[in-house]
């Protein structure tokens, strides 16, 4: 694994391919009152990119432009909470996704565990260390722990994405798993707008 550590962007020349693993980590889960600090990415090759985002100031135009680019796919774990951050900080809706979390609901019927470290121990028999999950991610240095545990969030998105498309076509449920996805910018403006907890398609 390469991993290599950015302030305030991506450099403009790196490339992805078809499709770059994303995750967010922040101050903390409030939509409202925790802030974006990193966003890592990883290509298909397992090459990493952190980049960390100052408190002010988080103009990111390489970062941005990659997450709107219609050509590459962003893969995430719960896509619904990191674009939710990165729409709120960074002004940026992102897309195409693909959301494992969503992926494994709509096929991992058998089981309530759609943890990412559950999914990569039962697909892929990869066994992720959760130790620096709850940690101060907005630190100015981040221990090699921290950049290790980040990085391991994103390294493996692309393998369980091949596991569970395979998964949703045999279960004929890829067209409902796309439509799934297509929502979640609206999903996103709901949270944001107040309405994370309420269900608005309920009676």
């Amino acid at each position: 694994m390469a991993l290599v550590l950015h302030q305030g962007d991506l450099p403009a020349d790196i490339e992805f391919g078809a499709s770059v693993a994303v995750d967010t980590e922040t101050t903390g889960l409030s939509l409202l009152r925790d802030r974006l600090c990193l966003v890592q990415m990883s290509d298909a090759d397992g090459n990493v990119h952190i980049v960390q985002l100052p408190k002010d100031g988080m103009a990111a135009p390489n970062l941005r432009r990659l997450m709107t680019e219609t050509s590459v796919v962003k893969l995430f774990h719960f896509a619904r909470f990191d674009m939710a951050m990165m729409y709120r900080w960074l002004d940026v809706m992102p897309g195409p996704v693909f959301c494992t979390k969503i992926a494994s609901k709509l096929v991992r019927t058998y089981t309530d565990k759609h943890n990412l470290k559950e999914l990569c121990r039962e697909l892929l028999g990869v066994d992720l260390s959760k130790q620096q999950q709850s940690s101060d991610w907005a630190a100015a240095d981040l221990s090699d722990k921290q950049l290790e545990y980040a990085a391991s969030d994103v390294l493996h998105l692309h393998a369980l994405k091949a596991v569970l498309d395979a998964m949703l076509a045999r279960e004929d449920r890829t067209a409902l798993a796309e439509a799934s996805f297509a929502y979640l910018p609206t999903r996103v403006l709901l949270d944001l707008g107040g309405w994370r907890d309420e269900d608005i398609f309920h009676h």
